[in-house]
């Protein structure tokens, strides 16, 4: 009998999310959502912050379990895997935190040597030629030695990053790697994710609301709003859509679909008995 791997219906991705659904009590998140992530691209997640990006991470990554639809990673769905089968799934992904997320209390060599220790057998002198590879990727393996409270936050970011690469992931998730980043840090950091991608051959999925730099180096763009996809595309066809909420997103207008007042009562309910005293 011959035997092999299972086959995808949908052979190009890694990720399906397949009518995901998710939300907070009775608020929705996520409604129905449809979408694919393509094997060694970079796919960017976007939209009005609240608006489903990191959820979609947490339910890839199994932190948390689709209420309605699959997510599906190389084929698995993610919310039916026991605690063995995600474990599993997990030593294939990569995480970025927001703002790196490093262990403060150890070097930034021990924070690369970390998931090396964790979930391999290696030796450490084999630790130690990997982490100075994954550190010398990022440009930082003068900085091994170094605390996280010794770096600066752009530097923070790349340990983090190294420390996602450690294990050779399939695919890497960034959440916000942008944020708080100065120009210089910043065009660093977009170019190690698009180096990085296409170098190692991985997928890479990035939520950020950097336009200018998550655009350059995105293969596709999908822009979350209102529980659903907006649109969806490559970064010349996003910028070109005529849909009034993802016209307001990408050229930051204040007036449009999105309000600048949250939903309440009129101004004349609130302080109409007053003006009237």
């Amino acid at each position: 009998m011959i035997s092999g791997p299972m086959t995808d219906p949908d052979a190009t991705a890694l990720v399906e999310c397949r009518h995901l659904s998710f939300g907070y009590g009775k608020r929705r998140i996520l409604d129905d959502v449809s979408f694919t992530v393509p094997r060694g691209k970079v796919t960017a997640l976007m939209g009005a912050s609240g608006g489903g990006k990191t959820t979609v991470l947490r339910l890839i990554g199994g932190q948390m379990r689709a209420q309605g639809g699959e997510v599906l990673f190389d084929g698995q769905d993610v919310g039916l895997l026991d605690a063995a089968g995600l474990y599993a799934a997990r030593r294939r992904m990569g995480m970025l935190f927001q703002f790196g997320a490093l262990f403060t209390d150890l070097s930034v060599f021990d924070n690369v040597a970390f998931p090396l220790r964790e979930h391999t057998g290696l030796a450490e002198h084999l630790v130690r030629d990997i982490v100075l590879m994954k550190l010398n990727a990022v440009g930082l393996r003068g900085a091994r030695d170094l605390a996280p409270s010794e770096i600066s936050g752009g530097m923070a970011r790349r340990v983090a990053l190294a420390r996602a690469i450690a294990l050779d992931p399939e695919l890497i998730m960034y959440d916000e790697p942008f944020a708080g980043l100065d120009p210089i840090s910043l065009g660093t950091a977009a170019q190690l994710i698009r180096r990085l991608n296409d170098t190692l051959g991985i997928t890479s999925i990035v939520v950020s609301h950097d336009l200018e730099e998550t655009f350059h180096i995105a293969d596709q763009v999908i822009i979350l709003a209102n529980g659903k996809i907006a649109a969806q595309g490559t970064p010349q066809e996003v910028q070109q859509s005529a849909d009034p909420l993802v016209y307001q997103f990408v050229h930051a207008q204040a007036d449009g679909p999105v309000q600048f007042h949250y939903p309440g009562s009129t101004v004349a309910q609130d302080f109409g008995g007053g003006l009237e005293r």
